[in-house]
């Protein structure tokens, strides 16, 4: 234990260029790193790290060891995982993908909340708004905002509608004037999510009726909190998650526009590898955070279904699972 002890630190050394930064990943002091790293260094009787005032390298011989020692750590680790996980005990290393504004607003507390009643877990969060392939990247499970899946090669779980809704700061729409319908907002600055400064459409739909308005065609960008805050900014109209504007809404910085059209439905679903069993630690996560977001934290108006429980659980063909 002591020998995989050494090749975690070394590691988190390699990869930190710090000894310092290996310490605060490995919850350590700085001095009981260096004696460990010496002590590594020693029964292996070769130098594996340069030391500089400024940084840490490998030398030729510690890219070797790393090279060879990252698959056995991981290894040893995977199977100290099974073990416990066979006895019922959640543990091991959980990697996420999630959205940006998803991760920043509501990701800190279940982070908190689930790592309190699963000590021995570790989360490794990624935030991006790009839609990950699960199937090819590095990841235990996907959270996506989205339309309906219709992907039938991963295994998909939906769990709530994400109400949006068109908003504005109150002093943009006394400039303009209360938009009476979508046709209205072809006069006014339409703020697009868009990452490749293409515009977006937004389609509208009330009673049958549907209109379709373009968005981004002066300001456009690939982060809802940015468009949240040139909103504030009284820049123009943005199409937006509930839960993004939800404090700006509460607080009267930004108030609801045609809020008796909708736009289509999005739905917060997560997204696994074709799993024969889900890992315990990433079921416990999926139930966690299925409970979080439609109880604890709804992402809608209770009025709106946002604190709804929709128990979809869809799998590829012949799986067998039921998630």
């Amino acid at each position: 234990m002591s020998d995989f002890t050494s090749i975690r630190v070394f590691l988190a050394v390699a990869a930190e260029r710090s000894f310092a930064g290996a310490a605060r990943q490995l919850a350590m002091t700085p001095a009981t790193v260096t004696r460990t790293i010496a002590a590594l260094e020693e029964a292996l009787g070769v130098q594996l790290l340069l030391r500089t005032t400024r940084r840490v390298s490998l030398t030729a011989a510690g890219m070797i060891y790393a090279e060879r020692a990252a698959p056995l750590l991981a290894g040893f680790e995977a199977a100290a995982d099974a073990v416990r996980e066979a006895e019922g005990v959640t543990s091991g290393l959980i990697r996420i993908s999630a959205p940006m504004s998803l991760g920043l607003l509501l990701m800190p507390d279940v982070i908190s909340q689930f790592r309190t009643l699963y000590p021995e877990t570790r989360l490794s969060m990624r935030l991006s708004d790009r839609l990950v392939d699960i199937l090819t990247e590095d990841f235990d499970l996907a959270i996506r905002i989205s339309a309906p899946p219709r992907d039938k090669s991963t295994i998909w779980r939906k769990l709530c509608p994400v109400p949006r809704l068109l908003v504005a700061s109150p002093q943009y729409l006394t400039q303009t004037g209360m938009p009476a319908s979508p046709a209205d907002l072809k006069s006014m600055v339409c703020l697009g999510y868009s990452g490749e400064g293409r515009q977006e459409t937004w389609t509208l739909s009330k009673a049958g009726e549907t209109q379709s308005v373009s968005a981004g065609a002066a300001i456009s960008a690939n982060s809802g909190d940015l468009l949240l805050e040139m909103a504030l900014r009284h820049e123009g109209v943005a199409l937006l998650p509930y839960f993004i504007v939800e404090a700006a809404l509460a607080s009267g910085a930004l108030s609801p526009v045609l809020a008796d059209w909708a736009p289509p439905e999005l739905w917060l679903t997560l997204y696994y590898p074709p799993y024969q069993a889900l890992p315990l630690r990433v079921a416990a996560f999926s139930e966690f955070f299925e409970t979080f977001v439609t109880e604890t934290r709804p992402l809608g108006p209770l009025d709106t279904g946002g604190s709804a429980r929709p128990r979809n659980r869809i799998a590829p063909k012949g799986t067998g699972h039921d998630l």
